[in-house]
């Protein structure tokens, strides 16, 4: 979440005109974030995110939103989007699609326990197995593709032993299928400061701006790699077995998915690094943004070149 694109108090009046959510009472930009303008809205029948969406396709937008619907639907904590008087999610504010989600009450956990990784798992699994009915589809956009092209274009910015790793590792991660593996919808951001845990230590889950279809697991990948590291980016063995045992007590993991785990959490190292680099190098401008490390990415993904193994089937 960031602000790249402006909205006025009066601009957001006049989109308020649209929808029967009350009258404008505050209007803040949120800094949080790299892909899309975002501001809390408060309005006197309750409190929303107003997003405006930079750079995601306008066909691709109706997949985010109906599935942040469909999950709020069966009862999954997350931004339940707001309908238009007229129908849809969706509309134009100055220039962008754009569209108005229940807020969260809560804060992320910035430092959790090995009991807060064991009930972001849980909350995960939920997610994917909540999701397995949803009848829409997306491709990643950050798949193998993507890797290999961005790193392309990354490359002239770069050192050598950058580029070595990168491209050593595109060429590993290019040696496994993962079309064997359970795939479903994933929410592909899972990071901690995406999950809001209210006053009574319930998680709901925000920003579904990367949510696609691909293996599950790479998604539990994903979230481990930011959920369980340490100040040295390496992953804390408590927490990682406890996020790990949270998810597999709602959805067991195959036995091909404990082989590939090593798989998955360099894959996950990598397309976090990739995109890290890429805010760095490549920044879009904006009045509100508070970018994120990329090195430790880096020296996450060569812990797990180094240390990563197959799971055990006990996981604690």
């Amino acid at each position: 979440m960031s602000v790249f694109t402006p909205v006025s108090p009066e601009e957001a009046a006049a989109f308020l005109a649209h929808y029967t959510l009350g009258e404008l009472e505050s209007l803040e930009g949120i800094a949080q974030g790299v892909e899309n303008t975002n501001y809390f809205l408060d309005t006197t029948t309750g409190h929303y995110v107003l997003t405006l969406f930079e750079k995601i396709p306008r066909g691709d937008l109706p997949f985010y939103v109906n599935l942040m619907h469909h999950l709020a639907e069966r009862d999954v904590r997350c931004p339940a989007p707001m309908a238009l008087d007229e129908g849809g999610y969706l509309a134009e504010l100055n220039g962008k699609p754009a569209c108005i989600v229940a807020r969260l009450p809560g804060a992320p956990r910035m430092h959790p326990t090995p009991a807060d990784c064991h009930r972001a798992g849980e909350i995960l699994a939920t997610i994917h197995e909540e999701a397995l009915d949803y009848d829409d589809g997306l491709a990643n956009w950050r798949g193998k593709d993507w890797r290999e092209s961005f790193a392309r274009r990354l490359s002239p910015l770069l050192s050598a032993a950058e580029n070595a790793l990168i491209e050593s590792e595109n060429r590993y991660q290019g040696l496994h299928d993962d079309t064997v593996m359970p795939r479903g919808v994933i929410h592909g951001d899972f990071f901690r400061d995406n999950v809001l845990w209210d006053d009574e230590g319930e998680g709901g889950v925000i920003d579904f701006y990367f949510a696609c279809d691909d293996a599950l697991l790479y998604d539990v990948a994903i979230a481990v790699n930011d959920w369980c590291t340490d100040p040295l980016h390496t992953l804390d063995p408590e927490r990682t077995a406890a996020f790990l045992a949270g998810y597999d007590r709602l959805r067991p993991l195959t036995d091909l998915e404990r082989e590939l785990w090593p798989v998955m959490l360099r894959r996950a190292a990598l397309r976090t690094w990739l995109g890290r680099l890429g805010y760095a190098h490549f920044p879009q401008a904006s009045e509100i943004t508070i970018p994120k490390d990329h090195e430790g990415s880096r020296k996450l993904l060569e812990h797990h070149i180094a240390t990563a193994r197959p799971l055990e089937a006990g996981l604690g």
